[in-house]
């Protein structure tokens, strides 16, 4: 009980810091931290003929050329660049340390079934399956390595089963992004690197739950399958599966930068604003859900922006008491999630608006999703559709 109670009493301070303490993660992606799981004298999973922490080293170095060589504005720190052994508190520790505003945790599964194969990418949150939990309980486990581990993660013990459900109190304070992430690494995965789809699934990781931004942890497929292992080991699928995480970072970024850049150009017009143009403020009204109309023709693209706000893995009413300050809640289904969102307007900018209502009503991580012919959609593709129709009505 005293374990339980000074774990649940870190995760209830953790849910109620102050935004103010974390750096502000709606703005541009400008600084990555690259994790590469295992190390030294933690081999990580071990298959026939490799061991998970050379693996997971080379796809790291990989991943952070490609985002240096494309991206001069992006900062790359990696959690180690040689085979060193790195604590899993430290992991997170610096990213934080350096405002990231990405985490990427990269490793490699195994099973006892030799059969198993696929990728999967994780997020920080609460998974009751079985499965899930034992892929977290063998990550987690690299605690074991370290001196003093009672106390550094305040009596977590990866043996305990009772440590294990309480884990999963903790709560991710960018959930919803990571989930934005997750999705686009594993349509990366199936598209791009020909990949088994394993799905973005939540789970009580240790190397997460203290990063204070965006982060997601890949596992890359199977070293106790001798054809995945075999591909992983080979510097062909190597470099698949980091251009694949690449690809989705480039997306992801894509899409927040466009919306932060939409959010500095509502602070500008905000700022340039005359006190004689202001005109009385008026009570501030719930979330609208709409927005000025576009003019369309029948062959415009049909994109629609919206605002995410909350997912589920139970369906709730949307008229939950939770939602009352908001104003025609709606929901879409993706990944094994309910994913509430409000707004359904034409433009970008109109949504930074609706996304800034949706803040100052209590959800902190509300971020811009689109929709094309009712499929979700990144904003940087919503973009692009909208360009082109422009360049070729």
């Amino acid at each position: 009980m005293k374990r339980f109670l000074i774990i649940f009493g870190i995760s209830l301070l953790l849910v109620s810091l102050p935004a103010e303490l974390f750096a502000d993660r709606r703005g541009f992606v400008r600084t990555v931290v690259i994790d590469a799981g295992h190390g030294g004298k933690d081999p990580g999973a071990v298959g026939s003929r490799t061991q998970e922490k050379n693996i997971t080293l080379s796809i790291a170095l990989k991943l952070g050329d490609y985002i240096k060589q494309n991206f001069s504005d992006v900062k790359v720190i990696y959690t180690r660049d040689t085979d060193v052994f790195v604590e899993l508190h430290r992991r997170a520790q610096i990213a934080n340390e350096n405002h990231a505003d990405l985490f990427i945790s990269i490793h490699c599964n195994s099973a006892r079934n030799s059969s198993a194969y696929g990728s999967e990418t994780f997020v920080m949150g609460i998974d009751r399956s079985r499965a899930n939990l034992e892929v977290a309980k063998k990550e987690n486990a690299a605690i074991l390595y370290e001196e003093d581990y009672l106390e550094t993660y305040d009596g977590y013990d990866p043996n305990s089963p009772e440590s294990n459900i309480i884990f999963t109190l903790f709560q991710n304070e960018y959930l919803n992004r990571s989930l934005d992430l997750a999705s686009l690494v594993q349509d990366q995965f199936r598209e791009r690197a020909k990949r088994v789809d394993r799905g973005v699934k939540q789970e009580g990781f240790i190397v997460l739950y203290r990063a204070t931004m965006p982060a997601i942890l890949v596992e890359a497929g199977f070293l106790s399958n001798a054809r995945e292992e075999a591909y992983l080991a080979s510097a062909e699928g190597q470099d698949h599966i980091a251009s694949a995480i690449f690809r989705a970072f480039r997306d992801y970024k894509t899409q927040q930068d466009q919306i932060a850049a939409s959010w500095d150009q509502q602070l500008l017009a905000q700022h340039t604003e005359t006190p004689e143009e202001s005109g009385p403020v008026s009570p501030k009204p719930a979330v609208a859900a709409t927005g000025p109309a576009r003019e369309t023709t029948e062959n415009s693209p049909q994109i629609i922006f919206k605002v995410q706000f909350a997912s589920t893995r139970e369906k709730k009413p949307l008229d939950a008491p939770e939602f009352k300050d908001l104003e025609q809640v709606d929901y879409y289904f993706q990944d094994g999630l309910y994913k509430y969102t409000v707004g359904n307007v034409m433009t970008l900018e109109d949504a930074a608006v609706i996304q800034d209502q949706v803040q100052m009503a209590g959800f902190k991580d509300a971020f811009v999703v689109a929709f094309h012919n009712n499929q979700r959609i990144s904003p940087a593709e919503a973009l692009r559709l909208l360009n082109q129709f422009k360049t070729n009505p």
